[in-house]
C-alpha cells in the first residue's frame, strides 16, 4: 500500500466525522470551530487565546473571531491575565458549560458509532500505530 493512500483514508475518516459533528453542533447554533473552543475549555479549564489556538490547531486569524462570537453568545468570558496584562484568559460561562455538557456526550457517541467497525483490539492496534508515527 502506498503511503499516500493512508493519508487519503485518514482524511476521509476525519472529514466524515467533522461533517457529522458540524450537523450536530449546528443544531445548537454553533460552528465546528466554536465547538472545538468550548470543548477544549471544558476539558482543560481557563486558557489564554494562544493556548486555545494551539489546542484546537487553528490559525491565528480564526481564533479571535470564534472567541468574539462565543463571547457575544454569552458562552465564554474573557478577562485580563493578572500575571501578564497583555494576555487574556478565556473561560466558560455557566451557559457555555451547560451547552458543552449537552453537546459533547452526543458527539462522543457519534464518534464511537463511526469507529464501531473496529473492535477494541483493532482500536488499540490503531492507536499503537498512530503513536508510533508521532514519535518520529
Amino acid at each position: 500500500m502506498k503511503s499516500f493512500a493512508i493519508l487519503i483514508y485518514l482524511h476521509r475518516i476525519v472529514n466524515q466525522i467533522d461533517r457529522r459533528t458540524a450537523l450536530l453542533v449546528n443544531e445548537r447554533g454553533l460552528t465546528l470551530g466554536q465547538f472545538a473552543v468550548l470543548e477544549v475549555l471544558y476539558h482543560k479549564g481557563a486558557l489564554s487565546i494562544g493556548e486555545i489556538k494551539d489546542a484546537v490547531l487553528s490559525s491565528d486569524g480564526t481564533i479571535p473571531v470564534v472567541i468574539g462570537n462565543l463571547q457575544k453568545q454569552g458562552l465564554i468570558q474573557k478577562e485580563v491575565d493578572s500575571k501578564d496584562r497583555r494576555r487574556s484568559i478565556v473561560s466558560l460561562t455557566e451557559e457555555g458549560t451547560h451547552v458543552i455538557e449537552e453537546v459533547y456526550p452526543k458527539n462522543e457517541a457519534l464518534i464511537d458509532e463511526e469507529f464501531s467497525c473496529w473492535d477494541e483490539a483493532d482500536k488499540r492496534q490503531l492507536i499503537k500505530l498512530l503513536k508510533k508515527y508521532t514519535r518520529t
